[in-house]
């Protein structure tokens, strides 16, 4: 299985290669349009600053591409966000996959959002296995708010979407790679869903 992360310069890349080979598999990272588009699975991380990221993405072309691949893709934390209509963060226009804008939380809880918090009514194949109110690593000052395409909830000072789906395309808020056995079961459950 051919599986790629996207490497355009915003994320901890090594993490998840860590997380794929304890569960068997490896990664290589490719910014490289056809590398991309012939993968099995890829993953679109993403840690730091929105519009930045955007800015990368434009630049190197992938904004285009992304939305076009029809493999399973997984984007994680700023990865899911910029998959979003739009972010409140530097107001930057996301790659319009997910229909849900991300807000900031607001400032009557600490910002950002750092540690474990659970996450629960899960709806997708990612969560086979995995009973609700696990605990799941999260960094994050936004959050999409929940919506229809929302398949896994968290409760920090608002209820809000921790995972999306809409058809080949994931996203988890949380850190798949940083939350124990049960992430890697997440990400172990996204590597065997099928090609459609």
């Amino acid at each position: 299985m051919k599986i790629v992360i996207i490497n355009y310069g915003a994320g901890n890349i090594q993490s998840i290669m860590f997380a794929i080979e304890r569960l068997g598999f490896k990664a290589v990272l490719s910014n490289d349009r056809e590398e991309i588009k012939s993968a099995d699975k890829v993953i679109f991380p993403g840690v730091g600053e929105a519009s930045s990221a955007m800015s990368k993405l434009r630049e190197s072309g992938l904004d285009d591409l992304i939305p076009e691949l029809k493999q399973p893709v997984l984007g994680i934390c700023l990865g899911m966000q910029l998959m979003c209509n739009k972010t409140e963060e530097g107001n930057t226009e996301g790659l319009g996959i997910f229909d849900v804008d991300v807000l900031k939380f607001s400032n009557n809880v600490k910002v950002p959002q750092m540690g474990w918090n659970q996450i629960y009514d899960l709806k997708s194949e990612l969560f086979k296995g995995v009973s609700e109110n696990e605990f799941m690593y999260l960094v994050h000052s936004f959050y999409a708010p929940n919506c229809t395409e929302a398949v896994a909830t968290t409760n920090y000072d608002v209820e809000y979407a921790s995972a999306l789906q809409k058809d080949n395309f994931y996203g988890t808020q949380f850190h798949p790679e940083k939350s124990g056995d049960v992430g890697e079961k997440i990400l172990g459950n996204f590597l065997k869903i099928p090609i459609s």
